[in-house]
């Protein structure tokens, strides 16, 4: 039989509001004080240094992005320079590793495939790129991975464009990658699309892959300060 998983619906929250959020789930998942649990969630626009970033992956300088309204920070995630914005789908998964024999690789190419057969169900053909992170519709990257494992138990996740603006990637190298394409599921269809919609694929691969049974849980129910609320709704 499945394991459950609890499944926090967010809306749209700030970056560090979520990381620490992650922190406080964090050190409670490393003590068994609760259960595995995915955040599900938007960011309002954000670029995310992760521990291997340099300074000519945002070559406009801090203070240009931030005119445009885009904050900058530094993050304790692995990869480069990422940009986080609404119609963006991003999942935070706080598990733990020992069942999967502490195989953060391994971990790693279940979130990849996760997003491949999310895309897939909503018609569009992703795959992966030798010697490149993330996953592909062709040469333009469509969905991110940046973890984090601290004493057996993950933060940060996956992040896949759904309905995005995508200028602010070319303003910068996104993870480290010169010249990369972007692209979204609305893009590659030539539609709008839900995030809301598409959060619930995901989450279905995310327990199909992982062999768990999502079970939805309030925020509140775990004593945090996070906003419940579906995907994609106006700021």
């Amino acid at each position: 039989m499945s394991r459950p998983i609890l499944v926090l619906r967010c809306g749209t929250v700030p970056y560090e509001r979520a990381r620490e959020a992650q922190r406080q789930l964090e050190g409670r998942r490393q003590a068994d004080e609760i259960p595995d649990l995915l955040l599900a969630l938007e960011h309002p626009p954000v670029y995310t240094r992760g521990r291997r970033a340099t300074a000519d992956e945002l070559p406009m300088g801090t203070e240009w992005y931030e005119a445009q309204g885009i904050e900058v920070l530094d993050t304790d995630r692995g990869g480069r320079v990422t940009y986080h914005g609404p119609g963006q789908l991003v999942v935070y998964p706080i598990v733990s590793l020992a069942p999967y024999g502490d195989d953060v690789h391994a971990y790693v190419r279940g979130l990849e495939r996760v997003m491949i057969s999310a895309l897939a169900d909503h018609g569009v053909e992703a795959g992966l790129i030798e010697g490149q992170t993330g996953v592909w519709v062709g040469e333009r990257k469509i969905g991110s991975i940046g973890v984090h494992v601290s004493r057996g138990v993950t933060t940060h996740g996956l992040a896949v464009n759904v309905d995005n603006d995508l200028q602010p990637f070319e303003w910068v190298v996104p993870c480290g990658i010169e010249g990369c394409a972007v692209t979204s599921l609305a893009r590659e269809l030539g539609a709008e699309q839900g995030v809301d919609a598409f959060a619930d694929t995901v989450v279905a691969r995310f327990g199909e892959v992982f062999e768990r049974e999502p079970a939805t849980a309030d925020p509140t129910e775990l004593g945090l300060d996070l906003p419940a609320g579906r995907l994609g709704a106006p700021l």
